[in-house]
């Protein structure tokens, strides 16, 4: 008989230890148990998935909510295009400051003024002063409303401000006035420290601010005193004002200008002119003599140093018995060249190596250079302005490369016109602004007493010049600027009585207009050749012009 442990034809599937056969579907409760675990399993998994979304969704939620209605969204200010700040029987003087004063992100102007009442009905008397006085000013730049003022006593020597380049400075504008030096808050207008000027000594701009000499985390002040026979220079304490180490004899022989100039290297040098040439003399040497140990911290460059004369430890950067002015040019003061102007030459000096890149011949220059970008080689051009007889003024526009000329025209010169000015675009050159007369609106053998046209140069057509229809006199002092970073490009102008001497009383009025504001109603010169672009075609591209930061 067939046992029961084998399976066979008639049984073929076996039970099993549990007593379900092998290879049967186990019973429907089974399943259900099973099928339930997992079920639980993975709702529990979903529910934390659910929540971990909602939390996320309320947290999403709460910050948008937070922006748009607890943070305020910033507010740009609201400026006017111009405006006019008219004072009447006072006084001004060349100082035109453009500077943030409101902490608002818009610039600001700050300018000098000599009157017995400022515009916030301080009068002198209440200062103790005698009448008038010196007033100090910030007017907003928006819309030119009065930021503060401050009357000091008379009379105005000089200002300075742009003196919070180094770190931990807690003053801004320096102001010569009387026998006094008053260091001024920009932004409040406080008088930080007052002291006595050195007696003897008549100080001249421009003022150097230096690095920290004596160690209180504020950087220092040097004036330079050039007198008939010498030039000294004096350190002052950026803290307190007080004078820091002793009188410096910088030259044996009088000078007539002077300029900070920082090297490549990172070492200072005060450049000195006088009947010889251009010379510089290392500031850590300077600061040894003045007291032993401010030289600590300063830098030394080789390049110039291996030129030092063994005697008087001057640096001879350019020889010339004629120069006039000196001028740092570069995007910025670590990596800028100089350019000087002597009587019969514009002349470019690296400032490095102090090679001579290029010179170009010139007499009877006007006013201070200035530069721009008038092709896009990325290298800054120069813009001259030459007297050539006749009342005739001819403006040139150098390339900064090779110094060859780029550009030129001929304006009747007015006495005391405002020199060139530039403000960058964001196509990679520049707007140029110029002041005079066309010879062809007035007979150019008569000599103009002070009319003048402000005219605009766009490099794209550079056959044509936009001609401003406000005709302006008695400009002191003029200047063009951003009023916000990349934005907002302006100009101002300062007048002052019709009597020219400095300091004369009479009608002055502070302005600002927006440099595309006199775009429409402007006039179309053609100088030379242009090209098929209608007269609507040029002003159009003068208004689509973006303005950028150099």
């Amino acid at each position: 008989m067939e046992t029961t442990d084998r399976a066979t034809e008639g049984d073929p599937l076996k039970r099993g230890e549990d007593g379900v056969e092998t290879g049967t579907t186990p019973p429907a409760t089974e399943l259900k148990r099973k099928t339930c675990k997992e079920v639980l399993g993975f709702s529990k998994l979903t529910h934390w998935r659910t929540a971990v979304f909602f939390l996320s969704l309320f947290i999403c939620l709460t910050i948008v909510f937070a922006f748009s209605f607890i943070i305020p969204c910033p507010v740009r200010p609201q400026y006017m295009s111009a405006w006019n700040r008219t004072f009447s029987e006072a006084a001004t003087y060349d100082f035109l400051a453009i500077e943030e004063a409101s902490k608002d992100k818009v610039l600001d102007v700050l300018f000098v003024l000599k009157d017995t009442e400022g515009s916030q009905n301080n009068t002198c008397s209440d200062a103790g002063l005698p009448s008038p006085c010196v007033f100090v000013l910030a007017v907003d730049g928006t819309d030119g409303e009065t930021l503060w003022e401050r009357a000091f006593k008379p009379e105005f020597h000089w200002a300075q401000c742009g003196m919070d380049e180094e770190t931990g400075r807690t003053w801004h504008c320096l102001l010569s006035h009387s026998d006094k030096l008053s260091a001024i808050d920009k932004f409040t207008g406080a008088v930080r420290w007052q002291q006595t000027q050195p007696p003897g000594l008549h100080t001249t701009l421009p003022v150097l601010s230096v690095p920290d000499l004596d160690a209180d985390e504020i950087g220092d002040v040097a004036l330079v005193a050039p007198d008939d026979t010498q030039t000294q220079l004096i350190f002052l304490s950026g803290q307190t004002g007080d004078q820091i180490g002793s009188t410096v004899v910088l030259d044996s022989t009088k000078t007539t200008n002077h300029l900070l100039y920082r090297t490549t290297e990172g070492s200072h040098y005060v450049l000195l002119q006088n009947d010889t040439g251009l010379y510089g003399l290392a500031l850590w040497r300077i600061a040894a003599k003045a007291k032993a140990g401010f030289e600590v911290g300063l830098k030394k460059d080789k390049h110039w140093e291996k030129s030092a004369s063994i005697t008087s430890d001057l640096v001879p950067v350019y020889l010339s018995d004629s120069v006039k002015q000196v001028l740092k040019i570069g995007e910025t003061d670590d990596h800028s060249n100089l350019l000087l102007v002597t009587g019969n030459e514009v002349a470019l000096v690296d400032g490095k190596n102090l090679e001579l890149l290029w010179s170009f011949n010139t007499s009877s220059v006007l006013g201070k250079p200035s530069f721009g970008h008038f092709n896009k080689d990325g290298v800054l051009d120069v813009v001259v302005e030459e007297y050539i007889g006749n009342y005739t003024k001819r403006i040139l526009i150098l390339d900064g490369k090779s110094g060859g000329v780029l550009w030129e025209v001929n304006l009747l010169a007015s006495p005391n016109s405002p020199r060139p000015a530039s403000i960058h675009t964001t196509n990679s050159f520049s707007i140029f602004m110029f002041w005079g007369m066309m010879p062809s609106e007035t007979n150019s053998s008569v000599h103009v007493t002070g009319e003048r046209r402000s005219y605009m140069l766009l490099p794209l057509y550079s056959k044509v010049l936009l001609e401003s229809p406000n005709i302006m006199d008695h400009i002191v002092t003029f200047k063009a600027t951003l009023l916000e970073r990349g934005r907002h490009a302006a100009y101002f102008l300062l007048t002052g009585p019709p009597d020219r001497t400095e300091g004369a009383e009479g009608t002055v009025v502070l302005s600002k207009r927006k440099l595309k504001q006199d775009v429409p109603s402007s006039n179309v010169l053609r100088i030379g050749t242009s090209g098929p672009e209608t007269n609507e075609d040029i002003k159009e591209a003068f208004n689509r012009l973006r303005f950028s930061d150099q």
